[in-house]
């Protein structure tokens, strides 16, 4: 079986694939601090939970975007699963990238145009709600085109609430209505519609530049709320990032 790694600046999220199929998932906090053992004994438990043993794993890929954990990763997997991990870069997966320094393209980013493309075909637009909302496009034939970086929801969020000494924290969600007649419901709607807008005015401008009419699949944790309001998000795929660890693991897989 194969387990897949995606550690996020917030989140890491964790696949387990039997051939094509993603059995289990889970999302933990990304944790700078934690030690081997520690990654070791989580993954260990993990696995118990679903009835299965780490001698299960055969083959593991991971994509980071915090490097100081890379070391930390890869020997735990070479300890407790005693298997060489595959490390995603631009380098191994596959995909053309266009960036002027190609180095520069977080491993996340090129995974998820990967499995967009390989999914929707192109041209098309990988939309992640993550720690930062990015934007990548992907071209007709394949291509990693570039994209655009922006703060993410929670991150605008954390940072309203701190220089706004008398607003305090709600749950970012789609309030009744637009126009707000309390502070609670006045920063929903902000932080709902304003991302909306946002969303759909970034998305308007890259299909334009791309040409021929473009697919936009998103994913993240707040997509599902996000592309409800939406009018150009066409899907909502929770998996995306996982599924091009998958891919980019068997194409690497069959080239060895």
């Amino acid at each position: 079986m194969l387990l897949v790694l995606d550690v996020g600046n917030t989140n890491t999220t964790l696949g387990l694939y039997d051939g094509e199929e993603l059995k289990y998932s889970w999302r933990l906090t990304t944790e700078r601090q934690r030690t081997v053992d520690e990654y070791g004994i989580m993954c260990r438990t993990l696995l118990q939970l679903c009835g299965l043993e780490s001698t299960s794993v055969t083959d593991i890929a991971v994509s980071s975007v915090v490097p100081p954990l890379d070391f930390t990763l890869r020997k735990m997997v070479e300890v407790y699963f005693e298997v060489r991990p595959l490390f995603v870069d631009t380098t191994n997966a596959g995909m053309a990238v266009l960036y002027d320094d190609p180095n520069e393209v977080g491993a996340d980013r090129v995974v998820n145009a990967v499995a967009a493309f390989e999914k929707y075909g192109g041209p098309c637009i990988a939309v992640d709600f993550g720690t930062a909302t990015t934007f990548d496009a992907i071209s007709q034939k394949g291509e990693y085109l570039g994209g655009i970086i922006c703060p993410g929801i929670q991150i605008s969020a954390d940072a309203l609430f701190q220089r706004a000494a008398r607003l305090r924290r709600i749950d970012i969600r789609r309030p009744d209505q637009v126009i707000g007649t309390n502070p609670t419901a006045s920063v929903q709607s902000g932080l709902y519609y304003g991302n909306i807008a946002l969303v759909d005015g970034i998305l308007e401008k890259m299909i334009e530049e791309l040409g021929p009419p473009a697919r936009v699949v998103a994913t993240g944790g707040l997509a599902p709320l996000i592309s409800r309001g939406s009018r150009l998000i066409e899907a909502v795929d929770s998996d995306l990032t996982l599924e091009g660890l998958r891919i980019i693991y068997e194409r690497n897989k069959g080239a060895s």
